[in-house]
């Protein structure tokens, strides 16, 4: 049995990682598959949106994971071999969320896509795909670019 992490957001290169998933020829019944969204924790500009909006967050990323999930179970993997986690306890980094996801279940792939950063960005915001290629160690990590 294959078991993977997928870690999604509602980035275009997350939709495009969905998608290559689903397409790929594997066989539904050798394939677990966790989609999860980690929260890092807000910004300054995003506690001034207010409790509010920090709620509505949540409500919003469920429904990417439930779209996410329906469209895997649309590409031909079982329903109940598809579920989702969202991690709502904010980390420091979306990498360090993955990382522990990942220590905490027993997996054979990371999945994630990469969207492109500014050096800048990269530099203030950190690169979760770059982390996990540096970090985990014995694991497929694929890594996709839309």
């Amino acid at each position: 049995m294959i078991s993977i992490l997928f870690a999604v957001n509602d980035s275009v290169s997350s939709r495009a990682a969905v998608d290559y998933l689903a397409n790929l020829p594997f066989r539904p019944e050798d394939v677990r598959i966790r989609l999860a969204h980690v929260f890092r924790k807000p910004s300054s500009s995003e506690e001034l949106m207010g409790k509010k909006f920090m709620a509505e967050q949540v409500n919003r990323y469920q429904t990417m994971l439930d779209e996410a999930r329906e469209r895997l179970v649309q590409g031909g993997f079982l329903p109940d071999h598809v579920d989702t986690e969202l991690v709502t306890d904010p980390y420091d980094t979306i990498g360090d969320g993955i990382m522990d996801l990942f220590k905490k279940g027993t997996y054979n792939m990371v999945v994630i896509g990469r969207k492109r950063m500014s050096k800048a960005e990269e530099f203030v915001l950190g690169d979760p795909s770059v982390k996990l290629v540096r970090s985990l160690e014995g694991v497929a990590i694929v890594v996709i670019r839309s």
